[in-house]
């Protein structure tokens, strides 16, 4: 089956490129979605054992993926409701 493709591939040169980008994109998008299944807390497969990962998360880091100069300050309200229900 490869040998058909890569005879295509030598008859039809204009689809080198196109093969290039999307075979990029596509190894782009696995690595992403690898990156940020191990990487970011909210990101889960097993809900039953974490059914909400967003209470787990550190509010002091971010958890963008990329931030420029961000500071974190906590929200009065927010911890008005934390000292209260504790």
């Amino acid at each position: 089956m490869s040998g058909g493709f890569l005879q295509m591939l030598k008859k039809r040169k204009e689809l080198i490129p196109l093969i290039g980008f999307v075979g990029c994109a596509a190894f782009g998008a696995a690595t992403a979605s690898i990156y940020f299944l191990f990487t970011k807390p909210d990101v889960i497969l097993n809900k039953t054992r974490n059914p909400e990962p967003w209470e787990r998360l550190d509010p002091s880091k971010p958890q963008k993926l990329i931030t420029i100069n961000q500071e974190w300050k906590p929200v009065e309200e927010l911890e008005l409701v934390k000292k209260l229900t504790k």
